[in-house]
């Protein structure tokens, strides 16, 4: 009996031994399996952040294409502004980068501005404030309202401008003004341009609008640290050579100046529509191609008022330069310059394209003669002229020259007055003649 009690116990025993270590075994195995599991969750937990972070980066990088591509893909824009003199009035109106100014000895009462080519479906304005002398800074103004006085005789001391809304994010208004025969250097985003409360007046502004591309802005979007020329083309407009030259121009990204006489301008005026389109200057050249030497200042004074008139009624913006017809000039003619707020541009390189009627001698004097800063001379009457230029403006993006207007030229190379006449515009600031 005892034997067997003894082995009952020993099989209990060992039941019991064998229940422990399945148990432990269990619990191990289970632990095991939990642990498992907790580490495929980490693993899938992991892999699914990197997937999202994946995701998310590639997200956040398309996003960024999508918005670099939409910033390329905006239109250019522009300011267009007006002035009003003492005892002149309002002006007509300039287009962007211009450079509207009082007559000499005058100064500005009051400015106006709008922009043209604003982005469809991007809001904001342009808006801009005047120091107004002896009263101080005026309320904001904004799309053309009058910030000033126009019907006083008190000047402006300095101007503030901004845009508004959209607008703001991806482009920037770039201002400047003569005062004491001294253009100021570029403000912008409602900084302060022109000296206020030390008997300085406002003589001229300039205004521009630009891409905003992250980096330091330039009116025209100009490079002012890399080459650049002025192509000009006198006596047209033609209805067949100069949309060549026009869209030779757009298609290669340049400008040009035209100083057209006045009796041709009536006869294309959707040609200067294209010019304005596509920021090229119009400039004046007297209306029936009359010699300053030749007629009394008070005929001058016609030829060129006529000539804006009909330039300003063909294609909205009024010139702001004059070129005396073959280059002659007298001191009286150049005071009636002055007296209509125009200098008077010269050239440094001339092709004598009238004389030659040749292309490949057009050719040749330019791609020779050409350095930095150079004002050319060109006549868009010719066939001739039309087929060198299809060769030269190509040509010269090659190099490496901007093609800009004679104001973008003269804006980073000290700039114009009126009644002063220019032939060049070189990194050295001695324009004058």
């Amino acid at each position: 009996m005892k034997l067997m009690r003894r082995r009952r116990r020993i099989l209990l025993l060992g039941l019991l031994a064998v229940c422990v270590l399945t148990g432990v075994l269990v619990a191990a195995v289970s632990r095991r399996v939990r642990s498992w599991k907790a580490e495929k969750a980490a693993v899938q937990a992991a892999a699914m952040q990197e997937s999202m972070s994946a995701s998310a980066a590639e997200a956040e990088s398309l996003a960024a294409a999508e918005a670099e591509q939409y910033r390329a893909n905006l239109p250019d824009m522009g300011a267009i502004y007006g002035i009003a003199v003492n005892g002149v009035g309002w002006s007509h109106f300039f287009a962007d980068n211009s450079y509207s100014m009082a007559p000499a000895n005058s100064y500005i009462t009051a400015l106006r501005a709008t922009l043209n080519g604003q982005p469809e479906g991007m809001s904001g304005t342009i808006r801009y404030r005047v120091n107004l002398s002896g009263t101080g800074w005026l309320d904001w103004q904004e799309n053309g309202n009058e910030a000033g006085d126009s019907a006083g005789s008190m000047p402006l001391e300095g101007i503030a401008m901004e845009l508004t809304g959209d607008l703001a994010t991806y482009y920037e208004v770039l201002y400047s003004v003569l005062q004491d025969s001294q253009w100021t250097e570029w403000a912008s985003d409602g900084a302060e341009a022109g000296a206020v409360g030390v008997g300085l007046h406002v003589d001229g502004v300039r205004i521009s609008v630009v891409k905003r591309t992250g980096g330091e802005a330039y009116a025209g979007n100009i490079d002012p640290n890399r080459p650049m020329v002025a192509l000009t083309y006198d006596d047209g407009p033609s209805p067949t050579v100069t949309p060549r030259i026009l869209k030779c121009l757009q298609d290669n990204g340049g400008r040009a100046t035209f100083f057209m006489v006045g009796k041709q301008v009536i006869k294309s005026p959707d040609v200067l529509k294209q010019m304005v389109a596509q920021g090229c200057e119009v400039a004046n050249h007297t209306y029936d191609h009359t010699l300053m030497t030749k007629v009394a200042p008070v005929e001058l004074a016609n030829q060129l008022v006529a000539t804006n008139q009909v330039v300003s009624d063909a294609c909205g913006i009024s010139p702001v330069l004059m070129r005396p017809c073959g280059g002659a000039k007298t001191v009286e003619g150049m005071n009636i310059a002055g007296a209509i707020s125009m200098p008077a541009i010269l050239w440094s390189v001339d092709t004598l394209d009238w004389k030659t009627r040749d292309a490949s001698q057009t050719i040749q004097t330019v791609l020779e003669k050409v350095k930095d800063g150079d004002i050319i001379l060109m006549h868009d009457l010719y066939d001739a002229t039309g087929d060198a230029s299809e060769t030269i403006i190509p040509e010269l993006v090659k190099r490496g020259f901007q093609l800009v207007t004679v104001s973008e030229l003269s804006s980073y190379r000290g700039g114009m007055i009126p009644g002063k006449s220019y032939s060049q515009f070189r990194l050295v600031k001695t324009n004058e003649k």
